[in-house]
Parts: C-alpha cells; sequence; structure tokens
C-alpha cells in the first residue's frame, strides 16, 4: 500500500471513541450491594482477563495498517468485554442488585461495536465481506443487549425469554417445530403463495387487454386490502375446513390483489416513445407484451412477489388460529401460550422470521439477476 493510498484509508477511519476507558473504569470501581460470600469481580482472574484483553485489542486497532485489521481487531475488543457480564452472571452475581459498574463494561462493548461496525462499513475493499459482516453485527449486537438485559434485570422468562432459552427450546423441540413447518409452510404458504401470485399475474394480463375491467378491479383491490385476517379466517375454515386448504385460501386472498395491482402498474410503465417505436415497426399486441412491457414490468412484479412473501406467510400463521389439526406454527402459539412455554413461542417466532427473511432474500437475489439493467443495481 502507498504513503497515499494508507493517508486516505486512515482519513476515513471513524475516530476511536473512549469506549474502552469504560471498562477501565469498571475495573478499577468495585460494586456496591454483592454478596459477601463472593469475591468482588474485578479480583476473578476470568472477567479481568477478558477485560485487559478487550482493552488491548481496541488500542492496538490504533496502529493497525488496514481498516480489515482494525474492525477485526475491534470485534475482537467487543467480544472480550461482552463477555464479562455473562460470564458474572453465570457465577451466581446478580447484576440488577448490585455490579452496577459492569453495566460500564456492557456500554463499553455496544461502544466497540459501533466502532467496529463504523470501519468495516467504510471499508473500500472486501464489499462482500462488508456486506454480510456489518448486518450480522447488528443483528448480534441486539441479541446480545437483549440477553444482558433480561438476564440482568432478572426479567420473568414467561414474560421474555433470553435468547439463550429460545435457542433451547429450538433444538428440544426441533422436531415438532419441523413438522409445524411442514404444515403450514410448504403445504399451505407455497401452494397458497403460487396460485395467488399466478392468478393475480394472470388476471392482470387480461384486464390490461380489457380496459373496463381493470378499472372494476382496482377499487375491488383497495376494498379486499382493508379487510382484516381475522374476518376473512373464519369463514375460510367454514368452506374449505380444518386442514391445509383454509389456510392455502387465505393465502390467495392476502396475495391476489397485491400482485394483480404491482403487475398493472408495471405494465403501465413502459415509455411512450416506446410503444410508439414498436407500432411503427408493425409489431402486435402479444409481441409488444412479451419483448417490452413484461421487461418493464419485472421490477414491479418482483416488488409484489417481495411483499407476498411476507403476508402469505403472516396469513397463514392467523388462520391457524380460528382451527387446524394439531400441528402447524399458529396453532403452536396459540396452544403453548395457553401453558406459558413462552420459550417455545419464541422458538416459533424465531423459526417464521427466519423463513419469512430468507424468501424475501432469495427473491432479492431473483431480481437483482433478473434486472440487473435497471438504474438502481447499476451502480451497486
Amino acid at each position: 500500500m502507498s504513503p497515499q493510498q494508507m493517508l486516505s484509508a486512515n482519513t476515513c477511519r471513524p475516530p476511536m471513541a473512549p469506549w474502552p476507558l469504560l471498562a477501565v473504569v469498571a475495573l478499577l470501581v468495585p460494586p456496591v450491594s454483592l454478596d459477601g460470600l463472593r469475591p468482588m469481580w474485578w479480583e476473578l482472574p476470568g472477567p479481568a482477563a477478558a477485560v485487559i484483553l478487550g482493552i488491548g485489542a481496541a488500542l492496538a486497532g490504533r496502529w493497525a495498517r488496514t481498516a480489515l485489521v482494525e474492525g477485526l481487531l475491534s470485534l475482537l475488543s467487543l467480544v472480550a468485554l461482552g463477555v464479562v457480564p455473562l460470564m458474572l452472571m453465570d457465577q451466581g452475581y446478580s447484576l440488577a442488585r448490585g455490579a452496577g459498574p459492569v453495566w460500564l463494561v456492557v456500554l463499553g462493548a455496544m461502544g466497540m461495536t459501533w466502532h467496529a461496525m463504523a470501519v468495516l462499513a467504510n471499508m473500500e475493499e472486501h464489499a462482500l465481506f462488508r456486506r454480510i459482516l456489518v448486518p450480522t453485527l447488528f443483528g448480534a449486537a441486539l441479541l446480545y443487549l437483549w440477553e444482558v438485559g433480561v438476564r440482568g434485570f432478572e426479567v420473568p422468562s414467561v414474560l421474555l425469554p433470553a435468547p439463550h432459552a429460545v435457542a433451547a427450546a429450538l433444538l428440544s423441540h426441533a422436531g415438532t417445530l419441523w413438522a409445524d413447518f411442514q404444515q403450514t409452510v410448504l403445504q399451505a404458504v407455497i401452494r397458497g403463495y403460487v396460485a395467488g401470485c399466478l392468478s393475480g399475474f394472470l388476471l392482470a394480463i387480461i384486464a390490461d387487454r380489457v380496459p373496463f375491467l381493470a378499472r372494476g378491479l382496482l377499487p375491488l383491490a383497495n376494498l379486499a386490502s382493508a379487510i382484516p385476517i381475522v374476518g376473512i379466517a373464519p369463514i375460510m375454515v367454514m368452506w374449505f375446513g380444518f386442514d391445509w386448504q383454509s389456510k392455502a385460501a387465505v393465502v390467495v386472498i392476502m396475495t391476489f390483489f397485491p400482485m394483480l395491482v404491482n403487475t398493472l402498474a408495471g405494465l403501465q410503465s413502459a415509455e411512450k416513445i416506446q410503444l410508439d417505436l414498436m407500432r411503427s415497426y408493425g409489431v402486435g399486441y402479444w409481441r409488444t407484451l412479451f419483448h417490452l412491457r413484461l421487461p418493464a414490468a419485472l421490477p414491479f412484479l418482483f416488488n409484489g412477489l417481495k411483499i407476498n412473501s411476507t403476508l402469505a406467510l403472516i396469513g397463514a400463521i392467523v388462520a391457524e388460529f380460528f382451527g387446524t389439526p394439531i400441528v402447524g406454527m399458529g396453532f403452536r402459539i396459540s396452544s403453548e401460550v395457553a401453558r406459558m412455554n413462552v420459550d417455545v413461542v419464541w422458538a416459533t417466532i424465531t423459526v417464521a422470521a427466519v423463513v419469512g427473511s430468507g424468501a424475501y432474500g432469495l427473491l432479492s437475489l431473483a431480481e437483482r439477476r433478473a434486472t440487473f439493467w435497471h438504474p438502481s443495481f447499476r451502480s451497486k
């Protein structure tokens, strides 16, 4: 790296805030009301060594020659500082009734998280590494604050379980959650999603060809979007029974109109000069549709598909509250809440969130591949 590149890289780095110094203060100040049977936390070799390691890594990062090395050292620092409160709570310390200075270590770890994300986000190299690591680090910081806050303030698990309890429920109830996933996602969501999106797309093509049909369907789409799921789901259960068919019907209703509206808007997005050019060459409606209007409508189509990927899962889960076999994600949430097994409820919510986020991410990747020519992707 040339001196000019090193100078520009250093000027782009965010200044190091005095976050590790908070850990130094916490190391020197004793707790205020700990149980006398336990030693002071700063006398324990594990927490003290972790604090020293965190401070050393943070200071060493300032002499790093590249932003990547500084970011990795900042990650090491925040991990070392972050494990201190967890180590103390595992040894029986109550952060709600004493050990107040330990919260300075938590604040220092969060400050180092902020600094690490700022350094990694400003890197000019390793773009893929940056795009993956920064969001992952942000999510891990939220989970850490959740864990420390719940355990530190002794929040009852019936109100909010800690992330480690949710992870334990995921492992211990993996078979049950897999059966719920099959019933809700593989049977109801996917079938209803495909049927709703496909029917909305095809009817939009017909409505585009028949103008009065579009004028009649758009007000109905606005009306249907205002109908609550809790009003549709019981009716679908009465019509189609308690199995997956009624949930798929709810998904069809929820996904049909967003796809219809987005497809119609996309078909009308082709520029007038392009349509005039096609007409000047004597190109008919269907060739214009497949060679010009549908490619121009792809961003709108993917927008509808991404919106429906989350609506479909929400609709199927809510519909299962109104009648289902003794399996399904909605059934699991309602039944486990009644039994006060909140960790299983959060485990089911986690599965639903991962499935919805994964489906949205896959559709976003497909959109990027199919619409690479769009101005929103050219500069990325």
